[in-house]
């Protein structure tokens, strides 16, 4: 589904961020991506989401290269991606559900063709008591799985989560971390971004280490 080739990235004159990244996702994948801060690991899950463009090398979502493709075709191609931001990024003024229907409400739909897959999504997250309730009064946990909701109303075909335990107590970790297999074995490719090695002995799953720019992949 996407595939980097020598991908490099650089801002402004600086040193490049990112250099000669080659890798592949494939569809129905489950990898972590890992690395000490600064490595680049936001920047990659930015060019991964399409808000930056690569420096050089080619990058390729859903069989398009994406320097051929128009901003305008940007949207539709990003409803295919689904993000989980580690400062949640939720509206205080909006409920839980506000919260995660704001993506199809945004592009018109009615809230008759859509109430049931958020009710269904929170439901499924663990938060189906909390349909109304606001983030301010919201633990971490349930920020994050607000977040998820989110992230998943549009049914991608690729979650990228950038450090989604973060915020979280270990228990908590665990319970996100069994959210995002059961997505995983549903037929979603999962990208986890994550400093936390023991989140990430718990899966036999692919890693893609971040280092001096360059990426290893192991698994």
């Amino acid at each position: 589904m996407i595939k980097f080739e020598n991908v490099g990235l650089r801002y402004g004159m600086e040193t490049e961020v990112l250099r000669d990244v080659s890798f592949e996702i494939p569809e129905r994948s489950f990898q972590f991506l890992t690395g000490p801060s600064g490595a680049g690991k936001t920047s990659l899950l930015r060019l991964l989401f399409m808000s930056l463009r690569p420096t050089r090398g080619s990058i390729s979502m859903f069989g398009r290269d994406i320097a051929s493709i128009e901003r305008h075709e940007l949207p539709i191609l990003r409803r295919r991606i689904g993000v989980v931001f580690q400062d949640f990024r939720l509206l205080d003024h909006m409920t839980t559900f506000e919260n995660v229907a704001l993506p199809l409400r945004v592009r018109g739909k009615d809230e008759a063709d859509f109430r049931s897959d958020v009710s269904d999504l929170l439901n499924w997250v663990g938060l189906g008591d909390k349909l109304h309730a606001l983030p301010p009064v919201l633990s971490g946990g349930e920020k994050q799985r607000v977040a998820i909701a989110r992230a998943l109303i549009d049914q991608p075909e690729v979650l990228l989560a950038d450090e989604p335990t973060g915020n979280v107590d270990p228990h908590m970790a665990r319970r996100l971390l069994r959210l995002f297999l059961e997505l995983n074995r549903s037929g979603t490719a999962v990208v986890v971004a994550t400093h936390d090695l023991g989140l990430m002995e718990q899966v036999d799953a692919r890693r893609m280490i971040l280092n001096n720019s360059h990426l290893d992949i192991y698994g």
